[in-house]
């Protein structure tokens, strides 16, 4: 193995354990191979990264956070509730899809991965619904929505739309109608926040 002439990052690491997991999926893929891809020792990775379970921690969170960072300018937007909340909740719904048509391998990886890191999932879901929660409040706020309780309504949200992103209904985004069964399930929501 030669020695890598980039300085090694917790980054790097993690890009290069993406790439692995993808090669060999996450049953056969080790610390080993994540080092014999960087070219560098497996001990090189284990100073970053304590354990082969927290480097793959790290990378479940890595991948999360790609979702949660996409949709953060949506709901900090300074516009109209309704637009940020369908704009919000189709932008969640594309990026999973997305996620799933396009590198089927990784996504069936990191379902696996999210059923070993399920305290990472569940932070990763406070974190969307505090998104979702800022725009029901916007739209209380300004008059648009009304809801005794902000943070409830965007969790009943969240649930409603759930065959819509969460990745146990992937097998079901293909199929013809999804895009009208997505808009009128919307349409839905909105209506029955409305003032």
């Amino acid at each position: 193995m030669a020695p890598s002439t980039e300085t090694l990052t917790a980054e790097r690491i993690l890009e290069a354990t993406e790439e692995v997991l993808r090669r060999h999926g996450p049953a056969k893929a080790t610390v080993v191979d994540v080092a014999r891809a960087l070219g560098v020792s497996h001990g090189s990775v284990y100073r970053h990264f304590r354990t082969k379970t927290a480097l793959r921690e790290a990378v479940t969170q890595r991948w999360l956070d790609r979702t949660c960072q996409a949709l953060a300018g949506t709901a900090a937007e300074d516009r109209d509730p309704e637009a940020r909340l369908r704009d919000w909740i189709r932008g969640l719904a594309e990026a999973k899809r997305r996620k799933a048509a396009d590198d089927p391998e990784l996504f069936a990886t990191y379902g696996v991965l999210a059923g070993e890191n399920r305290e990472v999932v569940a932070a990763h879901l406070v974190d969307l619904i505090a998104q979702l929660t800022s725009i029901v409040e916007a739209g209380v706020a300004t008059g648009a929505f009304t809801t005794p309780d902000p943070e409830a309504t965007a969790r009943a949200v969240f649930e409603a739309t759930s065959s819509f992103h969460d990745p146990r209904h992937a097998t079901e985004w293909q199929r013809p109608g999804i895009d009208e069964e997505f808009t009128t399930l919307v349409d839905l929501l909105v209506r029955g926040l409305r003032a």
